[in-house]
């Protein structure tokens, strides 16, 4: 029997739910870092831009006691104060170390290896090409590590025409957040045009965004939409939106269930669900539900990998409160 007001197409779409998906070890960690924060030093804790990139996320620490800033200048004097997942510049720990700011880092474990291999290059005189997006504040801490020696790289474009003073003093890192094939792509030319370019020994994006792709591609053969539970200002999120229109498959960004276009769902029998490293299962519980009263049956879980990573806390919060 038909839902009353909606399409036939409708009726009974199956829904299938990508996994991984969603937190990774990072934002956990991250996440813990200010809950406990808030329990040893009490309110308000200080937090450097998002922890990360999820509305709901920032919307329930605020809540807690938790304060978000875009600059260090903004902290009260001997205040503490969170850096995010997302990781700073040496600039921003030495504005903080000025104010006499107790900061605790909660840059993911990922991120800080990228910013180790940046000040290694850097000291050995290289110059360093960054894969990465302008503006996102990850690639903006990286960048900071050697700013001097640091160039960004966006696109295949701009490897193609990209010059260096020293094609035998050249190397090159990622933003941990790009797409797999894109920065694939980009490495390629760059080892070609410059054959003695140094890099990591594999390319510096997280696991967590390689096993959300990846699972984005084993579910897209099956599919006819797919939803990405994300924030809009979320790389990873993004990401998997590209991956799935890779694939020749319709996807959307959405933060929120109300977010849905029931007209997106026309025609889809079949709807799969995911969700960027920032998003909590919550949000894709609410939009199963949503999905559901629009027509979709019981959802389906399509695994790829187990994920089992967790990274220590970093000392200032790792007793337990």
């Amino acid at each position: 029997m038909e839902a009353p007001g909606l399409p036939a197409i409708l009726v009974g779409m199956r829904i299938l739910l990508a996994a991984p998906r969603g937190f990774c070890a990072g934002v956990d960690r991250a996440i813990e870092i200010v809950e406990r924060a808030l329990t040893l030093y009490g309110r308000p804790v200080y937090v450097r831009h998002e922890i990360v990139h999820n509305r709901r996320v920032v919307d329930r620490l605020r809540g807690l006691g938790a304060e978000f800033v875009d600059e260090i200048a903004e902290v009260p004097e001997g205040a503490v104060v969170i850096f995010s997942a997302h990781g700073v510049s040496p600039r921003v720990r030495e504005e903080a170390a000025a104010r006499r700011l107790r900061a605790i880092d909660a840059t993911c474990p990922l991120v800080t290896k990228v910013h180790m291999e940046a000040r290694r290059h850097a000291e050995e005189g290289r110059e360093i090409l960054l894969i990465g997006h302008a503006g996102h504040v990850e690639v903006e801490g990286t960048m900071g590590e050697a700013p001097e020696r640091m160039r960004l790289v966006e696109s295949v474009a701009d490897a193609e025409r990209i010059e260096v003073r020293d094609p035998s003093r050249v190397a090159f890192l990622t933003q941990t957040t790009l797409s797999v094939d894109d920065t694939r792509a980009i490495v390629e030319v760059l080892r070609r045009r410059f054959p003695g370019i140094q890099g990591p020994p594999q390319e510096d994006i997280c696991y967590a965004t390689q096993n959300r792709q990846n699972a984005v591609k084993a579910v897209a053969p099956r599919i006819d939409l797919l939803l990405v539970v994300g924030a809009p200002n979320s790389s990873n999120s993004r990401r998997l939106v590209e991956v799935s229109e890779a694939a020749g498959v319709r996807a959307r960004l959405v933060e929120e269930a109300a977010d849905i276009d029931p007209a997106w769902l026309a025609g889809a029998e079949t709807v799969g669900v995911t969700a960027g490293a920032s998003a909590p299962e919550d949000l894709v519980l609410s939009i199963v539900a949503r999905l559901r009263s629009l027509g979709g049956g019981e959802p389906e879980e399509v695994p790829t990998v187990v994920e089992n990573v967790r990274f220590a806390l970093p000392p200032e919060v790792a007793a337990r409160p």
